[in-house]
């Protein structure tokens, strides 16, 4: 059964937000890393790169696939996880700890078109 978290935010393609403040954490689900299998590269986007809510912003690669990573919210990218770059198995390790990039948000109204855990859990069956 896949660990999900109560007060994130998720989208159906399996990445979720978790927000402090002005800032959101991004990142993909647990049931995505298992889906995927062993995480073997992540491609980020730059800092200070815009990222837009429902629109590619990098991918994560395993052993078994490639899949594209989608932004559940709009914002400036003020951080990545520089750690997935030597290591992105930490993702599977855990994927909640080690987000992709951390954005400044630009329009919190947009969390409302997520999930919240509940919602994501009856989505993939769990």
């Amino acid at each position: 059964m896949s660990k999900i978290i109560d007060g994130l935010y998720y989208m159906e393609s399996h990445e979720y937000v978790k927000v402090e403040g002005d800032f959101g954490f991004i990142g993909i689900t647990d049931f995505a890393q298992h889906e995927l299998g062993n995480v073997v590269y992540v491609d980020m986007p730059e800092v200070d790169d815009e990222v837009t809510a429902g629109e590619e912003f990098g991918a994560v690669e395993s052993v078994k696939a490639a899949s594209d990573l989608m932004s559940p919210v709009s914002g400036t990218v003020v951080e990545v996880n520089e750690a997935l770059e030597d290591e992105p198995g930490l993702i599977n390790k855990d994927a909640f700890e080690n987000w992709i990039i951390k954005v400044e948000l630009s329009d919190k109204s947009e969390l409302d078109n997520l999930m919240d855990a509940a919602a994501y859990k009856a989505m993939i069956g769990e």
